[in-house]
């Protein structure tokens, strides 16, 4: 089956093929019809856990015994639980189920950030499944993008010690850097954007410091910073018809922040309305900081230096988002990853940062990271997360530790079915983190939290990021 696009998941969910829960009890998954192909294939449910959070389960009619719970990536905004959002995940990696896994994916509680709310409705769900299906033999983890990050902090929070539930991770574009370091090029956008544009905010607006992303009373919309970024850059129109000082502003505000000119927008839109989540859920206390970074790149590096906004990090809340969403390397059980290396939202320097946090706590051993030569995010090729998620099960299985190369070896049997390609690069090493985003002096050091911080945290730190 080939991959599923977002129309394709767009005309299932319009069609009403996917519905939320038709159960009204909390945490009782209702039947419901699979999406596209699966129908024929499995049986489906949804509902929605104890806590708020709405999933989406499915069940081979021939299942070989493994559960693969889903984290999805984002996170989405608003403070509901998506109904839809499960079911899309199902049908954009249906090919866990066309493989013969289960699959549940959690949307989560709510919407913003949080890493370890996510790593903790990921967990309820988990255990909803084994209540209701019964226990699978063998249970896996995989996560997307922001979900890369939730699934990473899920196998640290509850997969260590015997009997732990989870027996390998999949992680697939991950933003695996955690939240203390791996929005800083993000950082950087927004106070070099507002630098060369001027209008974000307007002088004629209230003013207020860059770290916040937006004021938390700010009525704009994503069409009116589009409209900002248009009017100050050109980015939408062809470069015939920008202005000199647009071509100018873009080809500066790219060369300094070493972003993609593709995805420039939702680079701002996200260090606009979702650092203004991050920093709102944290009591209105920066975690950012771009106090000593020197900005290179453009035609005149002094002037952007001496005139860009500068600001440090409170440090209590760069240690309260450090807690919630930065992963210690402290791992149990087996990981695969795989990045594109032309991604251009997750850059893939963030498994160089993820590979040090393994050998930083000397479980190094535990990790296989495989890269393929594509320039897409959401999504990779259909071929490729057959063969990677088969890797996994068979390590978890035999104890045999794949390879990239073994990995890469593997896949055109399974492009025999799907036909989308296979683009493993087995020899390629990504270059360290600091290469692609400008360090920041002693971000690693947080101030260390006192007894009654970590009994805080402890009941309370699974449901947000504000101890």
């Amino acid at each position: 089956m080939a991959t599923v696009t977002a129309g394709c998941v767009a005309g299932i969910l319009a069609a009403g093929l996917i519905g939320p829960a038709q159960s009204s009890a909390a945490g009782a998954p209702g039947a419901v019809p699979c999406p596209g192909d699966l129908a024929a294939k499995a049986t489906c449910y949804s509902g929605q856990d104890p806590h708020g959070a709405h999933y989406t389960v499915a069940i081979p009619h021939t299942w070989n015994g493994t559960l693969v719970m889903h984290a999805h990536g984002g996170p989405d905004l608003g403070e509901e639980s998506d109904p839809q959002r499960s079911a899309e995940d199902l049908a954009r990696w249906s090919v866990m189920v066309d493989e013969g896994y289960a699959w549940a994916g959690s949307a989560y509680r709510r919407g913003g950030y949080g890493t370890r709310m996510a790593a903790s409705d990921t967990e309820n769900l988990r255990r909803l499944f084994t209540e209701k299906f019964g226990p699978p033999r063998t249970t896996l983890i995989h996560g997307q993008s922001w979900g890369g990050n939730v699934a990473a902090k899920t196998i640290e929070m509850y997969g260590s010690g015997a009997g732990a539930p989870y027996d390998g991770a999949l992680l697939t574009n991950g933003v695996l850097a955690g939240g203390s370091r791996g929005y800083d090029y993000r950082v950087d956008l927004r106070v070099v954007y507002q630098y060369y544009c001027h209008n974000h905010p307007r002088p004629s607006e209230p003013s207020y410091p860059l770290w916040m992303g937006l004021r938390q009373d700010s009525t704009m919309t994503g069409a009116g910073l589009r409209s900002r970024l248009q009017e100050c850059t050109g980015y939408a129109s062809e470069p015939a018809d920008r202005t000199s000082l647009q071509q100018r502003n873009l080809d500066d505000i790219l060369a300094v922040t070493k972003i993609p000119e593709r995805t420039l927008e939702s680079h701002l839109s996200f260090a606009t309305f979702t650092f203004r989540d991050i920093v709102g859920r944290l009591g209105m206390r920066s975690p950012f900081s771009n106090e000593h970074v020197r900005y290179s790149g453009s035609h005149d590096d002094a002037a952007l230096n001496a005139g860009v906004e500068r600001f440090s990090a409170d440090p209590s809340a760069r240690r309260d988002l450090s807690y919630d969403s930065d992963v210690t390397g402290s791992v149990s059980v087996p990981v695969l990853t795989m990045h594109a290396i032309d991604d251009p939202t997750a850059f893939v320097e963030h498994e160089a940062a993820y590979r040090d946090s393994l050998k930083g706590s000397h479980r190094d051993r535990r990790l296989v990271q495989t890269f393929t030569q594509e320039g897409e995010h959401s999504g990779l090729s259909t071929a490729e997360y057959a063969s990677a998620v088969s890797a996994l099960s068979d390590w978890v299985r035999t104890g045999r530790k794949p390879t990239a190369a073994s990995v890469a070896s593997s896949c055109p049997a399974y492009d025999a079915e799907y036909a989308t390609g296979c683009f493993f690069r087995p020899d390629y090493r990504p270059a360290p983190y600091a290469s692609r985003v400008n360090p920041r002096a002693g971000a690693t050091h947080w101030p260390a939290m006192t007894r009654a911080q970590e009994k805080r945290w402890s009941r309370l730190g699974d449901v947000g990021i504000t101890p």
